[in-house]
């Protein structure tokens, strides 16, 4: 016990192990992952607000996943960047700003669920009740949706992060690539019973909810397409739904990866790649699997993107 440091403000973290070979090349391969991010996320924020043919709440709504996606690497990846440079023995962080940068994470993964969730509703209104469609998805509606979105994940958020800030910590090692929850309570010598449970809790009412609501709502999508012998719904459904559905299935697959890691601690490196590909993957396929779907994001990708093709 004489080796413990008593709620030291100074936390170590362990971040990757890269031998001297490839610190370049993986630093490289994340600068210009970030770098993607940040323009295609932001071009489509900008160009979703500018557009008023995009003033709408399938684009209004969607507008959330890239504002998510550029707060959620912007706290996790120049760190990470700057940590691959440095001996393990100098990779310091402060408490708070691992608080801060665990909040943030949270909120990334809590936040892609809920919003997800949000746009199931608009593609089932859209889909299943195309006449009333205008009547029920107004601007107000919208509005709505999205504070329920960020409301719902901060509540959630901020109660696991308050439960982790009330004990006393006697170990500064944070044995990942970036600071989250679990690696935060792990520095405490007190009981985390009720972290465990919450943050057990908080796993399953996500995901319970989040794959509830897909299942249901396409269900139901599918059974109208079924039935329909509208070409054009069904061409529109095939559209917009598969777009949605692959984000979802991505973000999914990133999340049960990271949690299955969790129980194998043989393959902790596994689960740091895992962790940080959760942020970068959705980052940097979402602008892409929506482009293909809008002929406005498109023209923006080919423009600005890819302005010499």
């Amino acid at each position: 016990m004489g080796n413990y440091t008593y709620n030291s403000f100074t936390l170590q973290l362990e971040g990757l192990n890269v031998s001297n070979e490839s610190v370049y090349p993986v630093f490289l391969f994340f600068f210009f992952s970030y770098l993607f991010i940040m323009i295609t996320n932001v071009g489509i924020v900008v160009l979703i607000f500018n557009d008023k043919n995009l003033h709408q709440p399938m684009y209004l709504l969607f507008s959330n996943l890239p504002f998510n996606d550029i707060i959620g690497n912007s706290i996790m990846v120049p760190r990470l960047l700057v940590d691959i440079l440095l001996p393990p023995s100098e990779r310091l962080i402060s408490y708070y700003e691992c608080v801060v940068q665990a909040f943030a994470s949270h909120m990334f993964g809590t936040t892609s669920h809920t919003v997800l969730m949000i746009m199931a509703f608009d593609r089932y209104v859209a889909i299943c009740d195309p006449l009333r469609y205008a009547a029920i998805m107004t601007n107000k509606m919208v509005i709505k949706l999205t504070v329920s979105a960020w409301g719902v994940a901060l509540v959630l958020v901020g109660i696991l992060l308050g439960l982790t800030i009330r004990l006393n910590r006697c170990r500064t090692m944070i044995m990942n690539p970036y600071c989250d929850n679990a690696s935060l309570f792990k520095l405490s010598c007190d009981s985390v019973f009720i972290n465990n449970v919450y943050g057990l809790t908080f796993t399953v009412v996500l995901f319970t909810a989040s794959i509830g609501t897909m299942v249901l709502t396409y269900t139901k999508i599918t059974v109208v397409c079924l039935t329909s012998k509208n070409k054009s719904l069904n061409s529109k459904a095939l559209k917009t739904c598969s777009t949605h559905l692959v984000v979802y299935l991505i973000m999914v697959f990133n999340g049960f990866s990271i949690i299955t890691l969790h129980r194998f601690p043989q393959y902790s490196d596994y689960r740091k790649i895992c962790m940080i590909l959760f942020h970068i993957i959705p980052g940097s396929l979402n602008p892409i699997i929506y482009g293909i779907q809008s002929k406005e994001i498109k023209k923006f990708f080919s423009k600005k993107i890819l302005p010499n093709y």
